[in-house]
């Protein structure tokens, strides 16, 4: 187990590493676990990219491009969970998706990190757009 503390502009955030197997981590962050896939490279280390969160949404990041209206998150909505930028959207409106499937990418702290489909179902708006800055609990994609 490892315990990691650190700060995103200027919000303290606490993670555990809990396990580790082959490249895929557990982790906790401020009390919410989510399953990690660590990529690994030769040229670049180890980049971990959220798979499948175990309770709620999955991984985002810190902001850097100007930021536009935002959008309510509603009961279907897919939030941001950390501040950062979005590096592109998979998806658009009337899109069918399956459990899983990559809905968007955001970046954070150097780290792209997927938003997945958390169950099948169809897109219903889309409130964000490739560079737009995020933050925690905005609203990026609506299912229905």
């Amino acid at each position: 187990m490892q315990k990691l503390n650190f700060n995103i502009n200027g919000k303290h955030y606490e993670a555990t590493i809990t396990e580790v197997e082959h490249n895929v981590a557990e982790v906790e962050l401020n009390g919410k676990k989510y399953t990690i896939d660590v990529e690994r490279s030769e040229a670049v280390s180890s980049a971990p990219r959220v798979v499948a969160p175990k309770a709620a949404a999955p991984a985002a990041a810190p902001a850097a491009a100007p930021a536009a209206p935002k959008a309510v998150a509603g009961a279907n909505s897919i939030t941001a969970p950390l501040p950062g930028s979005v590096v592109s959207i998979s998806v658009k409106a009337g899109d069918a998706v399956k459990a899983g499937q990559q809905l968007a990418v955001i970046e954070a702290m150097k780290m792209e990190n997927e938003i997945l489909a958390p169950a099948d179902g169809t897109v219903a708006a889309v409130h964000v757009s490739a560079g737009q800055a995020v933050q925690q609990g905005d609203a990026l994609i609506d299912l229905a």
